[in-house]
């Protein structure tokens, strides 16, 4: 189909309803663009033969080719690996609740993207499939864990893709691909029905997507309740799709670079902020400065980490246990985390959930005096892939200590700090929301001078994905990003 790539999700559908292209033509352009970027890329790991999608006439996506996340998008019959040797070929028994509701929603599956196992890093090199690249850079990741999504949708393969967000994982990769990314406010989508709160509520579903009206639209196909969920959400008053275009009104948003995390953040992070701020004052907000962020977050990282680590030892054991898996079948890195999970006594997990409340309050706080509170998304842009392997040393001495089943020590090694500082270090601004259960949204409103994207993100109070949607296509109106694309070599 010519100029499939200029259109959105929801420009694609207009046509099919208009009879002007077929879904068959949508997908024929689909996998046609697929042949021709992903070997360069390894976006999509997964093609299905047969695609899946529900025959339903007025659906709003109907017939829109879509991607689902290789990680807890479940698809009955079909596998879902989660970025994992061990889980490879195991099939899935139910479908996800969302992927029914994209299902509902007239989208045609056709293959799955790349994640790094588990969806335990911020970066998209799983053992199983190998790296995804960043189509800005192939040298460079496109981050995670939804990485593969975002490659695809900055491609052009998909419009919008599929995502999930446990600690950055929609708005990580967004940024690192010059997209938009929303992560929803805590229960406003089911997790269902194997699950009912991925990382005890941390984690969520969502989209990457080139258009803020994409991201709005599929937002009123996943959020609400399910029956067999945790949570009756309530429900915005009118679409999340009529909030785009309307006027946001004059906002107060509070800026800072600052994290203990990553006491110096790149200049290009902390310039992607100044200029966001400076946007921002000239459509008629007001931006004030804070010199540290309005909450504790090296210790938001310690709880993110210990609930992070004790999900990890559960994700092993159960893929062992449905498997029959050993440990050669997981990645060193994973056995790691999964190590120091079982080391995690029960009061401390306990305590580390219940810690959320505290961050919970001080962000409550400070939305009482601010509409939003302004980041970098990430503090670096995008890292070459490989920069963030542990060094062969720290590898090796990995391997001799799970061997020794020496967890004790794992907890006090110099190995630990080194994987925290690497996977956290390049993206200490995105834990938060997920911890606090905010809604929270990355805005490619910045490249660097070497040509990488590296977004801004938004924090609002809870519920406040009316306010971001709209101020987000106001700034998708001031300074555009979609007809932006990355260099012919890849686009």
């Amino acid at each position: 189909m010519e100029g499939y790539g200029e259109y959105d999700a929801v420009g694609l559908a207009e046509l099919v309803r208009r009879g002007e292209v077929s879904p068959t033509d949508l997908l024929d352009a689909a996998r046609a663009r697929m042949a021709v970027v992903n070997p360069s890329l390894n976006a999509v790991v997964v093609e299905l033969d047969r695609p899946v999608s529900a025959e339903v006439g007025d659906a709003p996506f109907r017939g829109v080719p879509f991607l689902l996340k290789d990680l807890g998008q479940e698809l009955a019959g079909h596998p879902t690996s989660d970025g994992s040797r061990a889980l490879a070929r195991f099939v899935r028994p139910e479908t996800a609740t969302v992927v029914r509701r994209w299902l509902d929603a007239g989208l045609v599956v056709f293959g799955r993207t790349n994640t790094p196992e588990f969806g335990a890093k911020g970066v998209t090199e799983p053992h199983l499939y190998g790296p995804t690249r960043n189509p800005w850079n192939t040298d460079h990741s496109p981050g995670g864990s939804s990485g593969g999504a975002a490659a695809a949708v900055a491609a052009g393969i998909v419009p919008c893709a599929a995502a999930s967000d446990g600690g950055g994982s929609i708005r990580i990769p967004a940024s690192a691909c010059g997209l938009f990314g929303l992560k929803p406010s805590r229960g406003l989508v089911p997790s269902g029905p194997a699950v009912s709160e991925g990382l005890a509520g941390s984690a969520t579903h969502g989209v990457i997507s080139r258009s803020v009206r994409d991201t709005a639209a599929m937002l009123d196909v996943l959020a609400g309740g399910a029956s067999d969920g945790p949570y009756l959400p309530r429900r915005h008053e009118t679409p999340y799709l009529e909030e785009v275009g309307r006027d946001p009104g004059r906002l107060r948003i509070a800026a800072c670079t600052a994290s203990t995390i990553n006491p110096s953040p790149d200049p290009e992070a902390v310039r992607a902020v100044e200029n966001a701020a400076q946007l921002l004052v000239s459509l008629g907000h007001e931006v004030v400065w804070l010199d540290e962020q309005p909450f504790d977050d090296e210790a938001v990282a310690r709880n993110f980490l210990t609930t992070w680590f004790a999900w990890g030892a559960s994700a092993v054991d159960n893929a062992k246990q449905v498997t029959g898996a050993g440990d050669s079948s997981f990645e060193p890195d994973t056995l790691v985390m999964a190590a120091l999970g079982r080391a995690t006594k029960p009061v401390e997990l306990v305590r580390a959930i219940e810690a959320r409340q505290g961050h919970i309050r001080r962000l409550a706080a400070f939305h009482a005096g601010h509409d939003l509170l302004l980041t970098p998304t990430t503090a670096t842009p995008p890292p070459r892939i490989g920069a963030l392997n542990p060094p062969r040393a720290a590898q090796l001495a990995q391997v001799a200590l799970l061997r020794a089943r020496a967890a004790g020590v794992l907890r006090f090694s110099p190995i630990v700090g080194q994987l925290i500082t690497a996977h956290l270090g390049w993206v200490p601004y995105t834990q938060i929301a997920n911890l606090t259960g905010r809604p929270a949204m990355t805005v490619p409103l910045h490249w660097t001078a070497t040509g990488l994207p590296l977004g801004v993100q938004f924090i609002g109070a809870l519920g406040a994905e009316p306010v971001l949607l709209r101020l987000a296509a106001q700034l998708e109106q001031a300074q555009p990003w979609a007809t932006r694309r990355p260099p012919e070599h890849v686009a």
